[in-house]
């Protein structure tokens, strides 16, 4: 059976700033720092492929990288001064990237259109997207969800965030560059785990030295000529110096946002994902924070502040914005769950999407690199989710067998959607099917289960959610009633327009 709620308390042992605490300010702003460099995978993948997708001129590109860490610095503000108020980074989402994808890549756009339109389009769909996100997280849709969602659930979706990632080209390319990974990964295990207790340094910024350390030899390597051009590792110092010094970044900088139906349809199914994957991602912080569940209330501005960000996004011509599930493995890594630490990363955000330099400089952190850091962090992420079954019975073959269905579902039916050639492909499937097939084979049907389908934990957590609250199982079995008694109540979260009356 799983431990009490009194014996959750021993977590606080593994956090070194808690959620309330404020190191002194040259220690936060290092912590910042490493924060921010947790997510630089993302933050600059997503608008990277966008702008191949779209045929984006390369002249154009380094403002556009620097206006998703310009809405990655300001969404993170919000989010932890007054949406849920949780230690976690808000930036570019792979669950909204393959809408955005598919709707720059769109065979709806004749022939000779340039960027500029499928980008006004792309915006469009997110708004639209993020405003349907507010009223799902402040009407507290998700919220009602909670009492459903026992660690049954939770484990699956939590577990999947951290394997979503273990085939991503940073990690296992053929040609990648293998010992910059793993000098990058062995400096992180050296510094968390080994020095961890020879000094604080070493426990509070394991990823930030391991990071800078594999940076310097690739760096080093690459001006030597040990790391040819062309090299996965390679660092283009020049880059650096050839950047603009600013970046003028500004709402409407693209034009005003253009709106299509069946966009914004596809938009809002990555929407869902990234509301399911949120959701996880706030227990996950919670339970590495210290700190029990999260009550509905939070959940639900939690949400809601995600689609408000989303909104901002759009205005601004990124691709979406979502917690990242990176922030849970590097609070996990360092025990850093101090709000105001990420707060100072989101300035420094702020900072990099502005100062055309400090944006270079972080971009040249090469793919090995990045690989290494997945790697440890994702793992954790992995660790976590499992850690969720100390609540639940093992003993139990209806827990065991939901658990195992949903992992390995959630990992396999994305691999299929992968393989297919689009949602086209889909839909005529679903249109052959008997009855049913008039209402399946509509492209909004098709575009959606494709979409939602294609990320493990929506897929994932779906399934376990189904099982677990349609198989007969009591609430202790289920790993509720242990739950509940670490969960906080609604009355502990207070939202930021309570906090002003007070």
């Amino acid at each position: 059976m799983g431990t009490t709620g009194d014996e959750t308390d021993d977590r606080d042992a593994l956090v070194e700033y808690g959620i309330d605490d404020k190191p002194p300010l040259d220690r936060a702003l290092l912590l910042g720092a490493q924060h921010y460099l947790t997510m630089i995978g993302a933050n600059i993948a997503v608008p990277l492929l966008l702008a191949n997708a779209m045929g984006m001129p390369q002249q154009f590109r380094a403002k556009f990288i620097g206006t998703f860490f310009v809405v990655s610095g300001i969404a993170t503000l919000a989010q932890t001064t007054i949406g849920n108020r949780y230690p976690i980074v808000q930036g570019a989402p792979f669950s909204m990237l393959g809408p955005g994808l598919a709707i720059v890549s769109s065979n709806a756009f004749v022939s000779g259109v340039g960027w500029e339109t499928k980008l006004l389009f792309l915006q469009g769909a997110i708004v639209a997207a993020g405003v349907a996100e507010v009223f799902i997280g402040y009407l507290g849709l998700v919220g009602r969800l909670r009492e459903y969602l026992s660690p049954v659930v939770v484990t699956p979706v939590v577990t999947l965030i951290g394997l979503s990632l273990f085939d991503a080209p940073q990690v296992t390319a053929a040609a990648n560059n293998w010992y910059l990974l793993v000098l990058t990964l062995g400096l992180i295990v050296l510094f968390s785990q080994y020095l961890d207790k020879e000094s604080r340094v070493f426990g509070l910024f394991p990823i930030l030295l391991g990071i800078v350390g594999a940076w310097v030899v690739a760096a080093v390597g690459s001006v030597t000529g040990v790391i040819p051009s062309g090299d996965p590792g390679y660092i283009d110092l020049g880059l650096i110096a050839s950047a603009d010094p600013v970046h003028v970044v500004y709402p409407l900088q693209w034009g005003v946002p253009e709106f299509g139906v069946s966009f914004a349809i596809g938009m809002f199914a990555g929407v869902l994902a990234s509301i399911i994957e949120s959701f996880a991602d706030y227990h996950a912080v919670a339970r590495m924070s210290g700190v029990g569940a999260p009550s509905a209330k939070r959940i639900n501005h939690g949400i809601g502040m995600e689609g408000l960000a989303n909104i901002f996004s759009g205005l601004m011509g990124t691709g979406g914005s979502t917690s990242y599930s990176e922030n849970v493995g590097a609070i996990g890594l360092t025990g850093v769950a101090s709000r105001y630490v990420v707060q100072i990363g989101a300035v420094l955000m702020l900072v990099a999407g502005f100062v055309g330099y400090f944006g270079q400089l972080v971009a040249t952190i090469p793919d090995p690199i990045v690989g290494g850091l997945y790697i440890a962090m994702f793992g954790q992420i992995v660790a976590v989710g499992l850690s969720n079954l100390k609540y639940v019975d093992l003993d139990s073959s209806r827990n065991l067998f939901i658990i195992g269905m949903a992992i390995f579902a959630g990992m396999a039916v994305p691999q299929y959607m992968g393989g297919l050639s689009g949602y086209a492909a889909l839909q005529s499937g679903f249109a052959s099917v008997p009855v049913l097939g008039s209402v399946l084979g509509t492209e909004v049907v098709a575009r959606t289960v494709y979409i939602v389908g294609g990320v493990q934990m929506a897929v994932g957590g779906a399934i376990a959610f189904v099982l677990d609250n349609t198989v007969a199982g009591t609430r202790e079995e289920r790993g509720l009633l242990d739950w509940e008694r670490i969960a906080e109540g609604d009355d502990e979260f207070q939202t930021f327009l309570e906090r002003l009356r007070q």
